[in-house]
């Protein structure tokens, strides 16, 4: 059986049934289905290694759909003196960009220099030639400042000494991550969500498996396992602990806005510093719509409830992209949404949550081997170093640094027939591969644009079809990120929605209305504004009131 079908509808008592068999004595079993993880699954599985991935929630459910959707080459590293690091982080993010056209895009910096901050523009050039020697290319520029209304409308004049252009990259996180898990399955792995890793089990001190929960039907079985990588991020103090040893992990929150793309109209990711603490604040376009990020700041919040925008970060960061960009006078009302994410950082104790070093670092407790730290941009190389650590336990296997694909080729060249832009080609094929060519070949109704969007009613319905979608949030803030783009969350398309989820689900009347219920709450509570009532927020409260009572 393909592994691929344990993602479509009413398959996974099939993939269960698998699991529960216990004939399967797996090389790997990998905790966490964010980009670490995927990543650690399609590099295991290309040597050949029989390797299960399990998520207790949803795929990218944490940091890896709440990240600031950076491919970042590492300057700040480069700025910190840390030259290998960066070097890393730049030939990833070329290499992602070479094979995710479509999913990983280029996207330009500009920082502008002011007076009595720190780096003027000419050291800043400077250090820009070392970080596109180190790309292959060079891909930056000075401006005066004559020229910054022209490249940045509204952007604060006063003080202004130059401006600084680079290249970057930005990404979809949560496509990046199901793109990276599709092409570990389609080679040979499973995955599966909403199915977390209870209880390490070991026989006479040896590892031998790991007991996994059903979060759906709520039901356990174990698996047997040569090795469990846990990948769990901000979470993988939790396995480890019960081993005995002590945290590690300082779990700090980032969180953003989403803006109309409207109402701050820029072309490039606008980098600054915040008045009041100096800590970098950017605002760049994504999606359609534009996102300010970011804060850095100690979690101390439930770890188990997904993670919220506090009052004071939003007033934060409205205070600095105000600061930005002062003539534009943003108010919060006019914020569509806001997301937050827990980094996984390594404690070293600094006082200061921006001090503390973003490196990934890896721990082997008796073949309990635990990952966390690192960046988005550098998954493949962080997923080798695991592998590198397991291969203690998995006797024969050897694992060479390799620079294959970590993508198949995609789909086939644009055609003017297709029914969409070039465009719009090149992001279904870079989100979906081959898989984003056919969706073209069926039903044209599905080519039709959701309104206010960039996507198509098409993935939508391929996302129900064959992502493992088991909750309406899975559908609308992960395999889309519709509930972001969209006023409200979306809102006044979920009657569509709603439609398409009961005929590729299943799902009845009384599921449906529980399903939009529970995302509701969700997004007001997670992703809303603090602090500012809809009129939308008012008619959901008055639609669960009558439906509460009929």
């Amino acid at each position: 059986m393909d592994n691929l079908n344990y993602w479509r509808p009413q398959q996974r008592e099939k993939l269960w049934d698998m699991l529960e068999s216990g004939k399967h004595v797996w090389d790997l079993v990998i905790v966490g289905g964010g980009v670490t993880g995927a990543g650690v699954l399609r590099e295991a599985v290309r040597y050949g290694l029989k390797a299960l991935l399990v998520e207790k929630r949803d795929f990218a459910w944490g940091a890896s759909s709440k990240s600031s959707k950076m491919v970042h080459g590492g300057l700040r590293y480069l700025a910190s003196g840390q030259l290998s690091l960066t070097r890393h982080s730049v030939r990833e993010r070329q290499r992602l960009l070479e094979e995710a056209p479509g999913l990983v895009e280029p996207l330009n910096f500009l920082m502008g220099h002011y007076r009595g901050e720190f780096p003027p523009g000419f050291i800043f050039q400077r250090v820009l030639d070392v970080y596109d020697r180190m790309a292959g290319a060079r891909n930056h520029e000075a401006f005066a400042p004559e020229q910054a209304a022209y490249l940045a409308p509204g952007i604060n004049a006063e003080g202004l000494r130059s401006l600084s252009r680079f290249g970057d990259a930005v990404t979809d996180d949560a496509r990046l991550v199901l793109k990276i898990l599709r092409q570990g399955v389609a080679e040979g792995g499973v995955a599966v969500n909403y199915c977390g890793a209870r209880e390490i089990v070991r026989v006479n001190g040896r590892l031998h498996g790991v007991v996994l929960h059903d979060a759906i039907a709520d039901r356990n079985c174990e698996v047997r396992a040569r090795v469990v990588v846990n990948a769990t991020g901000a979470w993988s103090d939790q396995l480890r602990m019960q081993e005995g040893v002590d945290a590690q992990i300082r779990p700090l929150r980032g969180s953003h806005l989403v803006l109309p793309h409207w109402r701050l109209p820029v072309a490039y990711a606008v980098s600054g510093f915040h008045p009041e603490d100096k800590r970098p604040v950017f605002a760049f376009p994504w999606e359609g719509v534009t996102v300010v990020g970011t804060t850095d700041l100690d979690h101390t919040q439930d770890m188990e409830q997904d993670v919220s925008i506090s009052v004071a970060e939003m007033d934060y960061l409205m205070r600095g992209v105000n600061h930005m960009f002062p003539s534009l006078r943003l108010q919060p009302e006019e914020v569509m949404c806001t997301y937050s994410g827990i980094r996984p950082v390594v404690s070293s104790g600094a006082a200061d949550p921006s001090k503390e070093k973003r490196e990934h670092s890896i721990w082997n407790d008796n073949g309990l081997i635990s990952v966390a730290g690192g960046k988005l941009t550098t998954f493949r190389l962080i997923a080798l170093d695991v592998l590198q650590e397991a291969a203690r336990y998995l006797d024969g296997v050897a694992f060479n640094a390799s620079d294959a694909r970590v993508f198949a080729s995609g789909a086939p060249p644009y055609s003017p027939d297709c029914g969409v832009s070039a465009s719009a080609y090149r992001r279904l094929c870079g989100r979906y591969g081959a898989a984003g060519a056919c969706m073209l070949e069926k039903d044209k109704e599905r080519l039709r644009p959701i309104t206010g969007t960039n996507l198509l009613w098409g993935e939508i319905d391929h996302a129900l079809q064959n992502e493992s979608v088991v909750h309406l949030d899975d559908l609308m803030l992960r395999r889309t990120r519709l509930g972001l783009l969209a006023p409200n969350g979306a809102e006044a398309m979920l009657d569509e929605v709603g439609r398409r989820c009961q005929r590729y689900l299943g799902w009845s009347d009384a599921v449906w209305r529980d399903e939009a219920n529970r995302y509701r709450n969700l997004f007001q509570r997670h992703f809303g504004v603090p602090g500012v009532t809809t009129s939308d927020d008012a008619a959901r409260t008055q639609r669960k009131t009558e439906e509460s009572g009929a």
